[in-house]
């Protein structure tokens, strides 16, 4: 007969542990180089579209004047980051309510191998940034000749 130890807490940890991966799957954490979390006040919704030539991101950031964003590429990882400015509002110029997040937003993107980081173009109007990343010229297949 094989005995079995029983751990009370075996349970409750394993929905501990289970209900932590489906809040982190809601919210995902940003994390700088190091590993750190880094905070974010917003999230700018993004658009990815692969084409035959290249890869496009369209990242919606009304009110973020193009000088306060910054587009960072390292070992794979596409970084958009940057800042809207809060504006001083006041209850007597009948503002109610607020809503437009304002403060530092980050997004992360892993490219494919097949990303040229070298060439990666971004540009801003009307309140849509427009990152180009091309694709590598494809390699065309040769022949091998074997020799005699």
């Amino acid at each position: 007969m094989a005995m079995t130890r029983y751990e009370p807490w075996t349970l409750f940890n394993q929905f501990s542990n289970e209900l932590n991966r489906l809040l982190e799957q809601r919210t995902p954490r940003m994390t700088d180089e190091q590993g750190n979390i880094v905070a974010s006040d917003w999230v700018p919704a993004v658009d990815i579209k692969e084409e035959d030539e290249r890869f496009l991101i369209h990242a919606d950031i009304p009110g973020v004047d193009p000088n306060d964003i910054d587009v960072h590429m390292e070992k794979g990882i596409l970084s958009i980051s940057g800042r809207r400015e809060s504006e001083v509002r006041s209850e007597q110029d009948g503002y109610k309510r607020v809503e437009r997040s304002r403060g530092s937003f980050l997004r992360r993107f892993s490219l494919p191998d097949t990303a040229d980081a070298d060439k990666i173009v971004a540009k801003c109007k009307n309140g849509v940034l427009e990152v180009t990343i091309p694709k590598h010229e494809a390699l065309q297949p040769r022949k091998i000749a074997v020799e005699h």
